[in-house]
């Protein structure tokens, strides 16, 4: 495994609690962007929904046509978020898991 570099190399046991709050603050920053897609994509949803139940353009085929669209997008769009979201959570653990070795190596 190749030795990456933190932000935290060299600096042993001299964190400060500004640093450990930086990074939750990047965890939660990821939890409300995860949220937001969500969001996006049940809007989506709901508005692909809506053409078939209230007729908007009055052809069903082109009303379901758009309807397909929207879904398709907002499933899409979850994907995306969801894809995002792990490969930050698994970021921010390794960086973590990172910092946590060296916190060990500086008290022993």
């Amino acid at each position: 495994m190749q030795d990456k570099s933190t932000p935290y190399e060299g600096l042993g046991n001299q964190l400060i609690l500004r640093d450990r709050l930086a990074a939750d603050r990047t965890i939660l920053s990821n939890e409300r962007t995860f949220l937001a897609y969500i969001r996006t994509a049940l809007t989506l949803f709901i508005a692909g929904l809506s053409f078939v139940h209230f007729e908007i353009l009055g052809s069903s085929i082109i009303d379901g046509t758009i309807c397909a669209i929207f879904v398709v997008l907002s499933i899409a769009t979850f994907l995306v978020g969801l894809v995002r979201y792990k490969r930050m959570q698994v970021r921010t653990r390794e960086i973590k898991r990172e910092e946590l070795k060296q916190l060990k190596k500086g008290t022993s």
